[in-house]
């Protein structure tokens, strides 16, 4: 069962009403770490008798480091995509092909008959993108095709949402058609 939204929507931007972002307690405890490390190194070179020494700007160094890296991870990794019915954590994935399947693959997300037995092959790089998002039970995908314009990815086919069997095929699909 596919469902769509508008063509100007990106997958990455639009929303579904069984998926939803949370903060991640792993993520959180994991910046928290990295920051409170940080914070202990860099404190740690005032009570160095020689401020000059090498260990002292080590540790300097390491304890910014740390801090900035904690404070990067709390504020924008923190994050994690849940499909709701289940409580699975989604993943984003972008997955290249040559231009000469385009017909194929907006034929095949339109319709939502993602078959294993495809002939059609993924690229490290191509003038088609396939951006998806995938829940790691494998009961939900969500996927958009994009083609490349001169400079940037243009959306050629709106947001397709699949749940239970046909985000499975989504999933046997990719799998077949890798590299």
């Amino acid at each position: 069962m596919a469902t769509t939204q508008a063509i100007d929507a990106t997958i990455f931007a639009s929303s579904h009403p069984d998926i939803a972002k949370r903060t991640s307690f792993s993520g959180v405890l994991i910046s928290s770490v990295m920051l409170v490390v940080g914070v202990i190194a860099f404190a740690s070179t005032f009570g160095l008798e020689d401020k000059s020494s090498t260990v002292s700007m080590a540790l300097m160094v390491l304890g910014t480091g740390l801090s900035l890296m904690g404070i990067f991870r709390l504020f924008w990794k923190s994050k994690e995509v849940v499909y709701l019915p289940t409580g699975s954590v989604a993943k984003e994935h972008s997955v290249f092909f040559d231009l000469k399947h385009m017909d194929s693959l907006v034929n095949i997300v339109n319709s939502g008959s993602f078959s294993a037995d495809s002939e059609i092959k993924s690229e490290s790089n191509g003038n088609i993108r396939m951006d998806i998002i995938l829940s790691e039970d494998k009961k939900f995908a969500a996927v958009q095709l994009f083609q490349f314009v001169p400079y940037n990815y243009q959306p050629i086919t709106s947001v397709q949402y699949y749940t239970n069997e046909s985000a499975s095929a989504v999933v046997a699909f990719l799998s077949k058609s890798k590299i």
